[in-house]
């Protein structure tokens, strides 16, 4: 059966990387890998975590002007990632020549509001508007610009997907009932982001820091 859960491996260690990814792959439908591991072990990084059969969402949040994350993109191309975030905030441009520069197979996602930021910290770069209002704006400019959807709270996502109703939506900061919320200031637990309309779930430190992530994974799973 497959799985919504797509499991973030932000390590910078390899090993560590795949001694996780393998301990939980009968239980999740992906790997999450971000800038922390991209920077400390690149494409050569991702191919192995790639060779455990999972699919890859490479979560990069490209952000420049529209030829530099195109080139960037296009230079990714060896590793294909099934998953690719870039930011919305980059613009109409950017986003159309991202998507432009992707394989077909890979999902070009962009990131509306991050998980850690509320009305307040909007506010003061300037953001007119609550964090509900500016992933509505995103999400419909993401939607004109052909991606194949955004990334954002499980807050916002019914909302979203109101607006793009064949929409792909990847909703982070989840946490089980009763989990610890980090450094995330909007976070719901699996089931309601499911039921608020999530495609994937991104959950990472309630899985790779328990004492055994597989048993973490299969109890979450079960809730969905």
């Amino acid at each position: 059966m497959f799985s919504r859960i797509y499991v973030a491996i932000d390590t910078p260690d390899l090993a560590q990387a795949v001694r996780l990814a393998n301990k939980v792959k009968g239980h999740v439908g992906g790997l999450k890998l971000g800038l922390e591991f991209f920077s400390a072990h690149g494409q050569h990084g991702v191919r192995e975590l790639a060779a455990l059969g999972l699919p890859i969402f490479l979560d990069l949040k490209l952000h420049d002007i529209p030829n530099t994350v195109a080139s960037a993109i296009q230079a990714l191309h060896g590793v294909a990632p099934s998953i690719l975030t870039i930011h919305a905030a980059g613009g109409r441009a950017m986003m159309e020549d991202a998507k432009a520069a992707a394989p077909p197979s890979t999902k070009v996602v962009a990131v509306t509001v991050l998980t850690s930021l509320d009305a307040d910290d909007l506010g003061s770069i300037g953001v007119g508007g609550d964090e509900h209002q500016q992933v509505e704006r995103l999400t419909a400019l993401a939607h004109e610009s052909g991606l194949d959807g955004v990334v954002c709270s499980g807050f916002e996502v019914a909302a979203a997907r109101k607006l793009w109703r064949d929409g792909f939506f990847v909703v982070p900061g989840v946490r089980p009932a009763g989990g610890a919320s980090g450094d995330q200031k909007r976070v719901m637990t699996p089931r309601q982001a499911l039921d608020n309309g999530a495609s994937i779930l991104v959950i990472g430190r309630p899985i790779t820091r328990a004492e055994d992530p597989d048993a973490a994974a299969r109890a979450i799973a079960a809730t969905l």
